[in-house]
């Protein structure tokens, strides 16, 4: 996997640091390419590295995130002004302070990690918590006895994850003493107001939702305790944070009113801490971001967002078509290449249905070469169960579609455009508004019929 994805990869690494658990051991290494972390461990345990300083607009790191195509775009971050707009969040949003405990229940593959697990509490002079593992492994309990254990202060977590202990015993958010904790703050995928709600309620403590991308790096929406006490209205992100001049634009440039539904953006500069450009790709950094209108230059979220009465902010979901599973953003025409890596398939639609659990869960609507492949309900479920394995070999099992339905044809419309709304839609079991353009109706009726079944 290591070695495809290296010579697949536009940019290849030079070096790659392998932690080697001896689980294969006729693991054949890459001669000037691999290095072994633990003879690098034992070699430098005791070195004084002294401080090197650098410019502050050197880049920091590079964090690759697929957004809303395919080929992956390298996030780049740079140093200084990355280090001021997480050390003023830690002060104005997060209310963490030196020697106090953070806990962020992600990991360092993803955004948060970065910024929340790693530089943001220490920039803060905050003990910070790297933990692996389920929120439910070995029982429900096991964050919060962390938090008891560590006397952790500020907890951050991901609305997929708090929908899975509303699933589990109550008891175990009274068993143990979080009494040093001032708030968890959620962020990752929308949180719905029943969850958000439970949550609260469950721990007694304000819960806020903050809602932000790989591209800030820190939060775009969100209270700031901080700065001022505001009411925490349930399943909204609040407001715009300091430094952005976030608006919900209209698909011709001009501004929303309240209450209408627009795209998320932000009238650069954008500020400390955002992407400073695509690695690499210049020229993708405006393309992608900043070619939303010709007027007003907007940053683009590519999310549909609302501003309510009072200025408070809904996000509903991707303009584009990426579906969320459980905080992972995922194209769906990712995952429509992947099942027609299989050789029985012709053609597939795949859509985001909503999952009470994840978020969403991707489905697909296949069209298979021979029909004689899906002849009885037997040869249909060992194809279905060979589709998400080539999905599962290439893009891994959280792009696995919770069901692969067989058609003999998908809705679209006259000129050949999919209509995966309304095949979402009647997945979800909506109306699927306007199908005045569909060339064939029957097409419609077949999804509605194999949802039933």
């Amino acid at each position: 996997l290591l070695d495809d994805a290296c010579t697949q990869a536009q940019f290849p690494p030079a070096k790659v640091l392998m932690v080697d658990r001896g689980i294969d051991k006729d693991y054949a290494r890459v001669a000037g390419r691999d290095l072994d972390y633990a003879t690098l461990r034992s070699r430098h345990m005791d070195a004084d590295v002294p401080c090197t300083w650098m410019e502050s607009t050197e880049p920091s790191y590079i964090l690759y995130t697929s957004g809303t195509t395919g080929k992956p775009k390298g996030v780049q971050r740079d140093i200084g002004g990355y280090a001021v707009a997480l050390a003023a969040s830690m002060k104005h949003i997060y209310c963490g302070g030196e020697g106090e405990t953070y806990f962020a229940t992600s990991d360092i593959g993803w955004v948060v990690g970065h910024s929340y697990i790693v530089y943001g509490p220490l920039i803060a002079g905050m003990a910070t918590i790297m933990y692996e593992g389920t929120p439910i492994r070995p029982d429900a309990g096991i964050w919060w006895s962390l938090v008891e254990k560590y006397k952790v202060n500020v907890m951050f977590s991901a609305p997929t994850a708090i929908r899975v202990l509303k699933k589990q015993d109550p008891a175990y958010l009274k068993k143990y003493d979080l009494s040093s904790l001032k708030h968890l703050f959620l962020a990752g995928e929308p949180l719905d107001q029943p969850t958000h709600e439970w949550i609260m309620g469950a721990l007694g403590l304000p819960v806020i939702d903050h809602y932000w991308q790989t591209e800030s790096g820190w939060a775009m929406l969100t209270s700031a305790p901080g700065v001022e006490q505001t009411r925490i209205k349930f399943g909204t992100p609040a407001f715009p944070a300091y430094g952005y001049n976030l608006k919900i634009f209209r698909e011709d440039g001009t501004e929303c009113a309240p209450n209408e539904k627009g795209i998320v953006g932000v009238l650069p500069p954008l500020p400390p801490g955002c992407l400073s450009t695509v690695w690499g790709q210049d020229d993708r950094f405006v393309s992608t971001y900043f070619s939303l209108f010709k007027e007003p230059l907007v940053y683009s979220s590519f999310d549909w967002g609302i501003k309510d009465d009072e200025g408070y902010h809904f996000i509903l979901g991707r303009t584009d078509d990426v579906i969320n599973v459980a905080g992972h953003r995922l194209g769906t025409r990712e995952i429509e290449e992947a099942v027609q890596g299989h050789n029985a398939i012709a053609e597939v639609a795949v859509v985001g249905v909503a999952d009470q659990l994840k978020g969403q869960e991707p489905v697909a609507f296949a069209v298979v070469k021979d029909a004689a492949r899906i002849a009885t309900p037997e040869l249909r479920d060992a194809l279905e169960k060979e589709v998400k394995k080539t999905v599962d070999d290439i893009l891994g099992a959280i792009a696995r579609p919770k069901r692969v339905h067989f058609v003999s044809g998908l809705p679209k419309t006259r000129s050949g455009k999919m209509l995966r709304r309304s095949i979402q839609a009647i997945a979800e079991g909506r109306d699927p508004g306007d199908l005045t353009t569909i060339d064939d109706p029957s097409t419609l009726e077949q999804i509605r019929h194999v949802l039933a079944n």
